[in-house]
């Protein structure tokens, strides 16, 4: 499987060797415009990407409106690991996480986690410790846009 950081430009299509899988996964930073990936971040001011002439629409994926917001579908896990001093009541609370604007998502980690001993919320420190024990299922049923690439992963994978 061929993963690019969200930094590298979205051109890397043709680095893939033979039988990988190029998947681009990014935040999309605010609430998706357009029907397809290619069309918001073509869209969204300070991207501005265009679609590579190989992608198609199953090579870009994207976290709505980030990464974080896929953690409100597993509120216990954030509980579990925080433990003590962690605020539940603190996180947003609407079912549909991807309506969540990535402020208030980051606002509510804030200051969900400020009293725990781990202290409050840090991308680079707990971001992917947190994503490890989300559980998938959860997000997908609470998150289109996981479900969207939890099937593509699924089916290219078989």
């Amino acid at each position: 499987m061929c993963l690019r950081p969200p930094d590298s430009p979205p051109d890397s299509l043709n680095d893939a060797a033979h039988g990988d899988v190029a998947i681009l996964l990014v935040d999309s930073e605010e609430p998706v415009t357009g029907n397809f990936p290619w069309e918001h971040v073509k869209a969204r001011p300070g991207d501005g990407w265009d679609k590579p002439e190989a992608a198609t629409d199953d090579h870009l994926h994207l976290m709505v409106e980030c990464m974080e917001s896929w953690f409100l579908a597993d509120k216990e896990a954030l509980e579990k690991f925080y433990g003590q001093g962690f605020k539940n009541n603190s996180l947003p609370a609407k079912p549909k996480i991807e309506e969540v604007s990535k402020s208030d998502v980051y606002r509510g980690l804030k200051d969900a986690t400020k009293d725990t001993k781990k202290g409050e919320y840090g991308k680079g420190t707990h971001s992917f410790k947190i994503l490890a024990i989300v559980d998938p299922a959860k997000v997908r049923d609470a998150a289109p846009s996981a479900d969207r690439l939890l099937k593509h992963l699924d089916m290219v994978l078989r």
